[in-house]
């Protein structure tokens, strides 16, 4: 007892770590490697000595390479050094310590391997340009159909498993996952997996048609009920890629690709070495950044010397790139060989490692997906019906498979302790406070209370509390039925109350799916409450729907330019083809100013009336292009934001149903794309246009969305007030392009800080006929003058800094035009506007 009261505990159960796991990789090694000034060498390679399995140094000369075989010696090279071998006499050998010297003739054996440029040149920009030449005859596009076995693995790990987190609270009485404990082939570091989830599928693919179906087999993972939602997220993060393109997306913003076109201005390569890999003579070429802080990888490839296709490829992101939460990137493809022309994927490897900071020694999670392909067959044509793939695809039987259909299917033999976590995780899920820990993780996240005891969630608790001139502090309690994420029904409502206005607000809707395949709902509901309506050109007919500008709690004058609104409607929706939605619905709505300083009043044949009934008749259809969504019930989340939104309506009021007030017919169109702009950020394009046919008082009016408060609000204006301009015809525009730290990377003074540049312009054109003017001018006082931006488009500009802390934006708004003063108020020619969240 007393010899290990004396001993370093943590060192002791890391150690114990180690030894544990080191029976899963046979050869383990990680150092450092210096030159003869002490002086760290970057991106260095470091193979196991006879193979092409290695890896390269990072910005401090350290690294970490491990491997499922016993080797026993490690090469270490770099351009212009002499090559050092390196008996490996133990298995696990760990923080070693190398010295290169420097050799002049080294550049020159290179030089003659490569064979194509003399010495005055870079063999290896030599050797992408043919890259480059051959990519197109490279893969799939060959072949006119194509189709293939794929199999897929999503892990999520903690990492950095010590002695303090084993002792912590956090893990008492389940210290039993522990058992699990393993390290990272990449990083070196010890992990503990969390999830795992498996999918088998096959997939079809026209290259003619350019239509492609995936068909999934087989889906398993490790017990949690609404694991598809991180299935989805890890699929949106880690998309698809191919290494020939230019820019490779990953969390949203796009890399440069090692083999991009523009690859020579962005990074070094270095011809590092050629052997025969598969019976194919290849050349080996590291590359890694030109200037810090940019989106880019450090790596290498290898590229066979007569098709110049890759045969395999390296990817790990710089620490210093501009991006958030993510600490690590690392990606692995391996292509196999099919014939001397034909290389496609056989393996893809990625892992991120996610944390609050990109200290080495923080702790973090990883995430990690590993793909498998194989027996690829080509040419079979199949029906143009086929790749027709229906909205509704759930089949439980697929969730259900028995251990031998994933034995003869697998690609891809479990290792020892991804096989434990099934098992460790069925005890966890029996731990009392492992339940309470993933309830309060789901509260987090879908912002409802579930009670176990009944179908019922109550939420969404972030809305309890609210504020506005009319109401004052504003209370809502409110709840959802809740049986399963894929209900085919679900209620919801809620009661809320106002203290300065003393009076009690409620909704109530309701949604049954009563069709899969495609799609067929109908809904309902009720709704009476208090809401600022001028907040958006198309108004909206959700029961429960309410802006922030409502409930605004500071803002840059007073909000007291609300409506009471009692609003029903009915819907009948359907979606007969993916993403493609046709809705028809009715709505009854009777509209009053809530407020004794505004007015909604309007002139009749029999004097002026100050409360508006109609009832209106809608449809709308809307498409999203590539839209992936989550879920099989009525509702549904949508698993990426990449696609654009395409919106048509149109809407018939009628005054001889339900003794209502005004005919008239209203269209509206939007188009929402964002673009991804190669290397320089992102671009999110608005377009809205509509046209009211007939004469309506204000609250059925189209206002032009203001922005009261100082919240950056995407498509609203923020040097407007609400009801500043007001309109029966608009055409309205908003861009927004955000260029990820571009430019301030390149800026000494900024480039630690990766903050990130954000630019917008928008602009609204409207009118507004004589007809609508006189019918909502009356004596009374409070009656806001009907102004539209008909002279000439009304614009404002915004100059933004983003990524602040990481966490906050700041938009400095500028008014364009229209300066003078408007509606006998002060035009607000300036403002600050900011908002908040987590972005990668």
């Amino acid at each position: 007892m007393e010899f290990f009261c004396m001993m370093n505990i943590k060192r002791l159960i890391l150690l114990f770590f180690f030894i544990s796991s080191s029976t899963f990789a046979q050869t383990k090694v990680s150092g450092y490697v210096f030159d003869e000034y002490d002086a760290p060498i970057s991106f260095a390679n470091v193979i196991f000595k006879g193979s092409t399995k290695g890896t390269i140094t990072d910005e401090n000369g350290k690294f970490y390479l491990e491997s499922d075989e016993t080797w026993d010696a490690l090469t270490v090279s770099f351009i212009g050094y002499e090559v050092l071998n390196i008996p490996l006499e133990k298995r696990v050998n760990y923080n070693l310590r190398f010295i290169l010297k420097e050799e002049t003739a080294q550049l020159g054996e290179v030089v003659i391997i490569s064979g194509k440029q003399s010495k005055k040149n870079n063999p290896a920009i030599d050797i992408l340009r043919k890259i480059w030449a051959n990519k197109r005859s490279n893969g799939l596009k060959q072949f006119k159909q194509y189709e293939y076995d794929k199999y897929e693995k999503v892990e999520f790990d903690i990492n950095t498993i010590d002695s303090a987190l084993i002792k912590s609270k956090l893990f008492r009485g389940m210290e039993f996952v522990f058992n699990e404990v393993d390290t990272s082939r990449v990083t070196g570091k010890t992990y503990l997996p969390m999830f795992i989830n498996e999918a088998i599928s096959k997939v079809y693919g026209d290259n003619n048609s350019n239509k492609k179906k995936e068909v999934l087999k087989g889906n398993k993972n490790s017990g949690f009920s609404d694991n598809q939602v991180i299935i989805d997220f890890v699929g949106d993060l880690y998309s698809d890629f191919n290494v020939y393109d230019n820019y490779l997306k990953f969390f949203d913003k796009s890399f440069v690709s090692p083999l991009s076109r523009t690859g020579i201005n962005t990074y070094n390569y270095v011809l590092s070495d050629s052997t025969y890999i598969d019976n194919k003579w290849c050349y080996n070429i590291i590359y890694y950044p030109r200037r810090k802080n940019e989106l880019t990888f450090k790596g290498d490839f290898w590229v066979a010397d007569t098709t110049y296709a890759i045969k395999e490829i390296n990817m790990q992101a710089s620490k210093s790139a501009n991006i958030n939460w993510v600490k690590e990137i690392y990606i692995e493809q391996e292509f196999e060989v099919l014939n001397d022309s034909l290389f496609l994927v056989k393996r893809d490897y990625m892992m991120s490692d996610f944390a609050f900071n990109k200290k080495e020694a923080s702790r973090g999670i990883y995430g990690k997906r590993t793909t498998l392909y194989d027996n690829y067959q080509f040419d079979i044509k199949k029906d143009e019906k086929f790749y027709d793939t229906e909205v509704y695809n759930y089949d439980q039987d697929i969730y259900d498979r028995d251990d031998a259909f994933w034995d003869a299917n697998r690609l891809e033999a479990l290792s020892k302790d991804e096989k434990g976590v099934y098992k460790m995780l069925d005890t966890l899920k029996t731990v009392k406070k492992f339940k309470q820990l993933y309830n309060l993780g789901s509260i987090l996240a879908s912002g409802y209370i579930e009670f176990n005891s009944l179908p019922l969630d109550y939420g969404p608790i972030f809305s309890t509390f609210g504020f506005n001139e009319v109401e004052g502090l504003r209370l809502r309690t409110g709840g959802r039925t809740y049986f399963g994420r894929n209900d085919l029904w679900r209620m919801e409502g809620f009661v809320a109350y106002g203290f300065r206005d003393d009076k009690f607000k409620y909704g109530i809707s309701g949604k049954w799916l009563l069709d899969k395949k495609s799609r067929l709902i109908i809904s309902g509901g009720n709704r009476r409450d208090v809401e600022q309506i001028g907040a958006s050109l198309t108004t909206s007919t959700d029961v429960l729907g309410r802006s922030l500008a409502s409930s605004s709690v500071v803002g840059t004058s007073a909000n007291d330019k609300l409506t009471s609104i009692n609003l029903t409607s009915f819907a009948v929706e359907a979606e007969p083809w993916r993403n493609l939605i046709f809705r028809l619905g009715g709505n009854y709505r009777t509209l009053e100013s809530a407020s004794p300083t505004f007015s909604l009043d309007y002139n009749t044949p029999t004097g002026v009336e100050s409360e508006i009934k109609q009832y209106e008749t809608t449809f709308f259809l809307s498409y999203f292009p590539k839209r992936k969504m989550t879920g099989f019930g009525v509702e549904r989340k949508t698993a990426n934001d990449d696609f654009a939104r395409l919106f048509a309506q149109v809407s018939r009021g009628d005054k001889s149903l339900f003794n209502s007030d005004f005919d008239y017919t209203k269209v509206q169109f939007s188009y929402v794309q964002p673009w991804q702009v190669g290397g320089f950020g992102r671009l999110v394009t608005t377009v809205e246009a509509g046209k009211t046919f007939g004469e309506v008082p204000l609250g059925l009016l189209s206002v032009i969305p203001g922005n009261q408060s100082y919240f950056s609000i995407y498509n609203t204006f923020s040097q407007l007030d609400f009801y500043e301009f007001v309109s029966d015809t608009y055409t309205s525009f908003h861009f927004e392009h955000n260029f990820n730290g571009r430019f301030f990377s390149r800026v000494p003074l900024l480039r630690k800080l990766n903050l990130r540049e954000i630019i917008s312009i928008r602009g609204v054109w409207g009118e507004i006929s004589q007809e609508n003017i006189a019918l909502n001018t009356t004596n009374n006082p409070n009656n806001i003058p009907l102004i539209a931006p008909n002279d000439k488009p009304y614009y404002e500009y915004s100059l933004g800094v983003g990524n602040i802390f990481k966490v906050f934006r700041i938009d400095f708004n500028f008014r364009g035009n229209y300066k003078d003063p408007v509606l006998n108020l002060d035009a607000r020619k300036f403002g600050v506007t900011g908002s908040f969240g987590f972005y990668f």
